[in-house]
């Protein structure tokens, strides 16, 4: 075990899965926001354009959409998230493409974690606002979504915790992180319970205090009814 941690770099790769999850998590939250906010509109034309994409993308296997990234939107259509001239635009493609694909991916549940926080504030408080002259956008600002939030911690907890999760299938498109490097150790190396063990112990370090910040924080700032 010490042997693979002295020739490999693990640690790297786990960074790099931080770095995903990071970016990909404020991306999913923006989009996802823009969603719920379109799921509950008056206008009926936004409502079926955020349900499309949401039915859509969430019936869309991973994998699938990574691909369409990389291979659809860089290699066909030659989107470039880099300066092409660069000499690691390769590498720093796969790298932004993975995290459009992963913000874009999860967008769809963290819509939904909203909307599910939106359905628990009371009929009466938007119906309050707009008596006293909020329009809907500001209905939504100052009373409907700081409320959402609060009531949907702790699914918005679980969709990071898959999200930091679902990294590894960012490797199908060359990207370093930590379940690529595990499919190296084991190419290159005798695969064993350690190399197991030590990539199996890196995603609970991750993710198990996300876990428990997001079951606080839940219950913290729960919405007293």
């Amino acid at each position: 075990m010490l042997d693979i941690l002295d020739k490999y770099d693990v640690l790297g790769a786990f960074w790099m899965t931080i770095k995903l999850t990071v970016f990909s998590a404020i991306g999913a939250l923006v989009i996802g926001t823009i969603l719920a906010v379109m799921r509950v509109a008056p206008v009926a034309i936004l409502r079926r354009l955020g349900a499309f994409y949401v039915n859509t993308v969430r019936n869309t296997p991973l994998t699938l959409i990574l691909v369409f990234c990389s291979l659809g939107l860089l290699y066909i259509l030659q989107i470039n998230l880099t300066d092409p001239n660069s000499s690691t635009s390769i590498v720093d493609n796969n790298i932004r493409w993975a995290i459009v694909g992963l913000a874009a991916y999860h967008a769809a549940f963290v819509c939904e974690a909203l909307r599910s926080g939106v359905n628990t504030v009371p009929l009466g408080q938007a119906e309050a606002a707009r008596s006293i002259g909020l329009t809907f956008s500001q209905s939504l600002r100052e009373v409907i979504l700081p409320q959402a939030f609060r009531g949907s911690i702790a699914p918005l907890g679980s969709v990071l915790i898959a999200l930091t999760k679902n990294t590894t299938v960012a490797s199908i498109i060359g990207v370093a992180e930590a379940s690529g490097l595990m499919k190296e150790i084991i190419e290159n190396e005798t695969a064993s319970f350690g190399v197991f063990f030590i990539f199996a112990l890196g995603f609970v370090i991750l993710t198990l205090p996300v876990g428990i910040l997001f079951t606080s924080l839940s219950r913290r700032l729960a919405v007293k009814r």
